[in-house]
Formats: C-alpha cells, structure tokens, sequence
C-alpha cells in the first residue's frame, strides 16, 4: 500500500518516478480476455477446451493484442502479400481449409513464428531474415498449419490460455526488474506464454504435417530440414537471442533427423522440385535490406535484458544510424533512454515511433508513460485515447488514462475510468491502486 499512496502524491503533484511508470506500463497490461471432439487430422476421438467457434473468437480477440506487442505488421506490402500467397497456398491443402488463416510478417526482432488456434499466424522479420528460400518458409507456414490442423491449443489449452497471458503480464510489471526483462513483454513473453506448453509430441506432429502439406503444396521437403539446419546452426552461433524460438517450439536434432528420414523415403518424389529461392529473394530484398539494422536491434535488446543500458544504447544508436526510420529502432531507443533516465530523449524517440508508424499502438503507450514522467497528464491522456482507439479491448488503457485524469486533478473522470477498469478486471496490483483511490475518494466502501 506505502507504493499506492506514494503513486498517488506524485500524481497529485505531476511527478511519476521512473520505477512508477514501469509499473504504470506493465500493470496495463492484464487482458481480458469442451468436451470430445473428434480429430481433423486422424479421425479420433480428442479432449479439447475450445470449439471451432471459440477458436476463431480467441483469434479475434487476442492476436490483434499480441501482433502489437510485437510491433504491428511490416511496413511492406509486397512482402505481406507474398507472405500470404505461400501460406494460403500451403494451407489450402491442409485439413482444415476452412479456418480463417491469416499470416503477417511482424516488426519484431527475435527469432519466432507462431499461430493462435484459429489460424491468425505472425512470423517476425528476426526469423525471415534467417531463412533463404521459399522452401524453407513454406516448411515454417507448415509447421505452424500443422499446430492449427491437430487443434493443439484447443487441447492443451482450452480457456486458460487467456488467463495464462493476463497473468504473466502482470508477473512481469510487478517484478520491479527495472528495465532487463520488461522490454520482453511484447517481443518474446507473449507468444511463449501462450504457446509453451506445446509438448514434443505436438511438436513432431506439427512438423510431419507441416512437411506433408508443404509437399502437397509443390515444395521439396528438404525445405524442412533446412529450416531444421539453420535454426541448430542459429542457437549455435548466437546463443540466448533464440531462447524464445525453442521455448515455444523445442529444437531438437532429432527432429531435424526425423524429416530428413521422410524427406528420404515418404516425401522422396519431392527431392528434385525448385527451392525458388531467387522468387523468396525478390518478394524479401526489401526486408533483408533491414537485416544489419535487426541484427543491432537483437544485440541491442539481448544487452538491455543483461541491464548493461550503456552497451544497448551503442547498439540502438548503431541501428538507428542505418536505418533513422525504422519504427523498432525509435521505439527501442526509448525505452533504453527511459532506463537510462534519459526521459526527455525517450519521449522524443517514443513520438518520432508514432510518427514513423501511426498506426501501432505500442509507441503511443510509451509516450503516454513518458509523459506523466515528463508531468504533463493532459498530453499522457492524449496518447492513452490513441492507444485505446488503436487497439480496443485493453481494460488496462481505462486505468492508464484513470491515471492521467487524476494528474490532472480530474477527480471524477478518474473516478469513472478506475469503476470501468473494476467491472472488467478486479484482480492484481492495478486493480488495488483503482480500489484504494475509489475508496479514498468515498466512491467504495
């Protein structure tokens, strides 16, 4: 309670610590979020959590949330519109054509791919950067197809993924680990926490579907262990920056071994058809024109989980260098410079972000953070509002903009927006603050 009461002077003189609006950011960020059925893909009998229904409703609800967290879609058309021709093309083959498969490449800088239950895919440009042909990407579409056809979430998850994201959210803002592990909670902790507890058995099963729809699809299944290769080489190389990649889908040679095993045998007639390599080249010259600049933006975010603030900084600046108008770059760099105290300099980056991409939310909800530090509500409130509009569904923008509102001594809005934030989510530590100010105020008894 001392760190409530200690929040609501500074707001009631327009001063938030920095370690105030950490938690302000991460306390924000709770969502809100049966029975047999029978396999899609062996016609047995399966437990699941979900209906085809619930599927498609979780997507909707909860991936727009996630492909935030890791910085909206790339600012390219051609490559989402290639991106979407190679999956559409594997999963039309698949089990269950019918889902409503979406795919998009994600601003992200860490090695990753996943998909929610309904067929909603994001693939981070950290991993399209990895790949070097078309084989290759249609083998990691497939894996993930094979995840959706098996109903995977549905049977390991069913309702409590959605409470299983709300709740390490909230781990994460109230751990007070400074800046280290928060800058994860869009880039690497949403889609673990979500698809972690894939077993190994999913995971072979995922991969053999994924290899068998990627050859249907008229793709050699080498492709496959390819993907298998270059992801070992990857972890390898470069330990620690793929952490996320094997958590949600653990690598293993053995399971390169096994595809290359029905690359061999099952897939044999596949062998000699193309890679196209020289199409994935031209439809993704424009992102892999980005690739020094990601390859900084991993160094500069792996050096901010180690809070070595000083050694981030140089890699962000290196990267902002390169490329002055890539979106993460800005974004990063602000949240460093916020870190570093620097919370002036952040809000500059935070607001050249939103510039950069108006239509991402996440740069707003920095800026607005950073503006209740720099002891302006008024312009906090502003960009909570364009968060919010952005990205509807959040019940934690009621309670950042509560926030703003008292700053500015707006008793009653405030009051109002902490009652909305209540009626939607009454558990953790943002839930305490909005109780104990609607009883401060005698709203709550």
């Amino acid at each position: 309670m001392e760190f409530f009461s200690t929040l609501a002077d500074h707001l009631e003189r327009n001063r938030v610590t920095r370690r105030q609006a950490l938690w302000l950011i991460g306390a924000s960020c709770a969502g809100s979020l049966s029975g047999c059925a029978t396999s899609p893909v062996t016609g047995q009998s399966i437990l699941v959590g979900m209906s085809e229904d619930d599927e498609r409703r979780t997507d909707t609800k909860v991936s727009p949330h996630q492909f935030s967290q890791d910085l909206g879609a790339v600012q390219d058309p051609v490559l989402n519109r290639y991106l979407a021709d190679v999956g559409k093309r594997v999963c039309s083959i698949s089990h269950r054509p019918q889902m409503p498969y979406s795919f998009r490449a994600l601003n992200a800088n860490y090695v990753n791919a996943y998909t929610f239950p309904g067929g909603a895919m994001g693939i981070t440009r950290g991993i399209l950067v990895e790949l070097d042909d078309e084989a290759q990407l249609a083998a990691l579409l497939g894996h993930e197809a094979g995840h959706v056809n098996a109903r995977h979430a549905a049977q390991r998850q069913g309702q409590s993924m959605l409470a299983q994201v709300a709740v390490a959210g909230l781990n994460i803002a109230t751990s007070d680990s400074r800046w280290g592990g928060l800058v994860a909670i869009g880039s690497q902790l949403g889609a673990s926490a979500l698809l972690s507890s894939y077993s190994r058995d999913n995971e072979r099963e995922a991969d053999a579907l994924g290899q068998e729809y990627m050859v249907r699809a008229g793709y050699p299944a080498q492709g496959m262990v390819q993907l298998h290769e270059l992801l070992i080489r990857q972890e390898r190389t470069e330990p620690g920056l793929l952490q996320t990649m094997f958590a949600t889908h653990p690598m293993s040679r053995e399971r390169r071994d096994t595809a290359r095993h029905l690359a061999a045998t099952q897939h044999f007639d596949s062998q000699k058809r193309p890679l196209q390599r020289e199409r994935f080249m031209d439809q993704t010259s424009g992102l892999r024109r980005l690739k020094p600049t990601i390859d900084d933006l991993k160094q500069g975010e792996s050096r901010m989980a180690k809070k070595d603030l000083q050694q981030a900084h140089e890699s962000f600046q290196s990267a902002l260098r390169r490329s002055p108008e890539d979106y993460a770059a800005n974004l990063r760099m602000a949240q460093c410079q916020q870190a570093r105290g620097q919370t002036a300099d952040a809000l500059r980056y935070a607001e050249n972000a939103s510039r950069i991409y108006p239509q991402e939310a996440q740069a707003h909800k920095m800026a607005g953070v950073l503006a209740l530090e720099q002891r302006d509500p008024g312009r906090a409130y502003q960009r909570f509002d364009q968060f919010e509009r952005l990205l509807p569904g959040d019940p934690g923008t009621l309670f950042l903009k509560g926030i703003a509102q008292e700053g500015q001594g707006n008793r009653q809005a405030a009051a109002n927006l902490y009652g909305q934030y209540l009626r939607q989510d009454r558990q953790g530590n943002a839930a305490q603050y909005a109780a104990s100010r609607l009883q401060n105020w005698g709203y709550l008894k």
